[in-house]
């Protein structure tokens, strides 16, 4: 269980048709507000976090731009937010995303291996770009390490070079070292700060490190939020005055300001445990699969209907025992046709999800909070 949504939020959900997606674009702004007075360096937002057009119009004011991680989160950001500074990153990119990319006003490009960097040369267009390495540093309480098909070695940057070497009209502007994700204030700063240590021997002159995302977000307490004034005033105290600094938010910006709602349809009893059977399903919140947690929620009574003040189960319409948002959470009182709030929605969860599956209707979006 959580706290309530904010009353806006809990009127449209007692009147909107269910499922549906809640957005409060006004505790968005004022959340991505207190999160750029705190953080003294560049904030792109990682779009693939909720990349919702209005979603993206709420931040836009409080960021330096925006990354995406295809050439159909190119589009779709360029339409949403034209003009807007862009960068290109993730594994795997196509000729054809990098050809959309190259020189046509993306910011910078994050390389992920010497064969990417030697595709993109090969375009022969005027492009910043950024070489992402794996660094071997020491990082405990991660929920992710972030390796593999992200990055490469440090061995192979001196491949990088070379190519560099023979394509004048690449401009290489320094290093992105995103590296694990799920991390508290303390422990990403000292992961930066064994990054800018390395970055510093590794490249002379002037740079630009990008220290990606990784702030954590507690499912488990969602009143809690990542410590941002302490990470700001560590950035500040970690950068030198010739270096620029980047960091690349996604969940940690948005997820507060979504709410999955969703009503009732049967509350039962099996092999004596509470389970309430919900509209929709984790095709529309795919988050507490994906993650191996509950997800958080607030119950909205809706009438006087018989109900369970046990501990329930909560899960959806899906043909999969896997289909569960929370198990055996203790509730005060939940009945059939009470509405149910599932908060820290707002990131990794609609578009992260296998709609189709079941072909069941998807949920409705309403918004609230000026436009």
């Amino acid at each position: 269980m959580t706290a309530p949504p904010p009353e806006a939020v809990r009127e449209r959900a007692l009147s909107t048709p269910l499922p549906a997606y809640v957005y409060d674009l006004d505790g968005l702004r004022a959340h991505a507000a207190s999160v750029r007075a705190a953080t003294p360096v560049e904030i792109f937002y990682a779009a693939k976090a909720n990349p919702d057009p209005r979603v993206l119009t709420a931040l836009a004011p409080y960021v330096d731009g925006v990354e995406v991680s295809s050439g159909g989160e190119l589009a779709h950001v360029r339409a949403a937010l034209p003009g807007a500074r862009l960068a290109f990153g993730g594994p795997g990119k196509t000729d054809e995303e990098l050809a959309s990319a190259a020189g046509t006003g993306v910011d910078r490009i994050h390389v992920e291996s010497p064969r990417e960097l030697e595709r993109l040369a090969a375009l022969r267009r005027e492009t910043d770009v950024l070489l992402r390495v794996n660094l071997p540093v020491a990082i405990s309480g991660a929920a992710l390490r972030m390796s593999g098909p992200f990055g490469m070695d440090p061995e192979a940057l001196g491949a990088c070079l070379d190519i560099l070497e023979q394509a004048p009209w690449l401009t290489l502007r320094g290093l992105h070292a995103h590296l694990a994700s799920g991390l508290e204030a303390e422990p990403l700063l000292e992961v930066a700060a064994q990054v800018l240590g390395w970055a510093r021997t590794w490249m002379d002159g002037p740079k630009e490190v990008n220290l990606g995302g990784g702030m954590a977000v507690d499912y488990r307490n969602p009143g809690a939020r990542f410590d941002w004034a302490a990470y700001g005033a560590g950035l500040a105290s970690l950068r030198r005055p010739e270096e620029t600094l980047r960091i690349e938010p996604g969940r940690a910006l948005t997820a507060y300001c979504g709410w999955y709602v969703t009503e009732v349809l049967d509350l039962k009893r099996s092999h004596g445990e509470w389970y309430a059977v919900l509209r929709g399903g984790t095709h529309h919140l795919r988050t507490p699969v994906t993650k191996g947690h509950d997800q958080p929620f607030a119950v909205l009574p809706t009438g006087k209907r018989p109900g369970a003040s046990d501990a329930v189960t909560l899960v959806g319409q899906l043909c999969t025992p896997k289909d569960v948002f929370a198990r055996q959470v203790p509730v005060d009182r939940i009945a059939l046709g009470d509405v149910v709030a599932f908060a820290l929605a707002g990131a990794y969860a609609w578009n992260i999800s296998h709609h189709d599956f079941l072909m069941h209707p998807k949920p409705m979006f309403e918004y609230v909070g000026h436009e």
